[in-house]
């Protein structure tokens, strides 16, 4: 009954091999060991290699494959960065990577302050008006004077990401807010909280990157790319951090088909 296979396999189970000849009964087995026998014997009338029938005349049919393979938008000229300047920031990031996890297991074990409440990982909402605020979720006009002293109203202005706060994030809740927050900028424009915490997610993201991971910041250097194309001036604010976060998805996370070229 061996096969040359199973002659390779270790034997998992002590139960004696039979010749099919010895085990010619239709009956239901009546203990352990017959069930086993049954079961080898069943095994050996298979054959070893099994071809299937195909018909050729199907295969000759046209099949088409949508797939899409979407990379960034290309910058405007004299907007895009050079390569010194990502390989610098690439080197910066790198660096604050490595204090983040050096310094993680300190920060993860302090308490925070009373008025830091962090939402539960599947609430979405939630998340968005902690990181961003409530004054950019619900999109409300500052006075001038709010704009000049903004204060330190956290739930309206949003919390920063303090090494305090994201150590206490694990990996499935890092991926859920940065999934969340990239949802919001798919819609909406780029505003300093939302740099700030996706800049801090991903220096908290650990490599090798999850298959979930690996789409999202795809998706974040697309719509960078995407908000800088409509940039009317090398000098908006906004420049710089999306030619960041397009470098750092580009060029540490290695995603080199997203990457600025010069």
């Amino acid at each position: 009954m061996k096969s040359d296979v199973e002659e390779l396999m270790p034997r998992l189970l002590p139960v004696e091999s039979c010749d099919a000849e010895e085990f010619t009964s239709n009956e239901p087995p009546r203990n352990p060991q017959e069930y086993l026998r049954q079961v080898q014997r069943e095994a050996s009338l298979c054959p070893d290699v099994v071809v299937a029938q195909i018909d050729p005349k199907k295969l000759k049919k046209k099949q088409s494959v949508n797939v899409s393979i979407t990379g960034c938008l290309a910058a405007p000229q004299g907007f895009s960065p050079s390569l010194k300047w990502q390989q610098q920031q690439v080197s910066k990031f790198s660096e604050v990577r490595q204090s983040v996890n050096k310094h993680r297991q300190h920060w993860k074990s302090q308490f925070l302050d009373d008025n830091v409440v962090m939402p539960k990982m599947e609430d979405e909402d939630g998340w968005k008006r902690f990181c961003l605020g409530e004054n950019v979720c619900l999109d409300i006009q500052l006075k001038e004077d709010d704009k000049v002293n903004p204060g330190l109203d956290y739930v309206k202005t949003g919390f920063p990401p303090f090494l305090s706060i994201v150590s206490k994030l694990n990996q499935s809740t890092i991926s859920a807010v940065l999934e969340y927050l990239i949802n919001w900028f798919e819609e909406r424009d780029f505003v300093p909280q939302l740099g700030r915490w996706l800049y801090a997610l991903l220096a908290c993201l650990e490599k090798p990157l999850l298959p979930e991971a690996h789409s999202l910041i795809r998706q974040l250097a697309r719509r960078c790319s995407a908000v800088r194309a409509n940039l009317e001036s090398k000098d908006d604010d906004r420049l710089s951090a999306l030619n960041l976060m397009i470098c750092i998805v580009a060029r540490y996370f290695e995603q080199n088909d997203l990457a600025d070229k010069e």
